[in-house]
């Protein structure tokens, strides 16, 4: 069995964030503050050797379809395949 713990006396931005990234994740706070917890005492392996950025983590979500659409539609021309460019 896991021992209970009560985290107190916490800044009110960092409780504000637990609990905004918890709304935004769906977690409840708990499993915010475990995930960080475990992150904090790597714990948690990425499944890469390769390291990873969070710093567009907050974006996640945020674009409606359309955004996605117009995104798409704007990098169509790149994924074409020049002919000449390939013998």
């Amino acid at each position: 069995m896991h021992p209970p713990f009560t985290i107190t006396h916490l800044n009110p931005t960092v409780t504000r964030w637990i609990e905004q990234e918890a709304e935004r994740t769906g977690l409840t706070a708990e499993e915010v503050v475990r995930q960080l917890i475990y992150r904090g005492l790597e714990t948690v392996r990425p499944t890469s050797s390769r390291q990873r950025f969070h710093d567009l983590d907050a974006l996640i979500g945020t674009w409606s379809e359309e955004d996605a659409a117009e995104f798409n539609l704007a990098l169509a021309d790149h994924s074409q395949i020049e002919p000449a460019l390939w013998p």
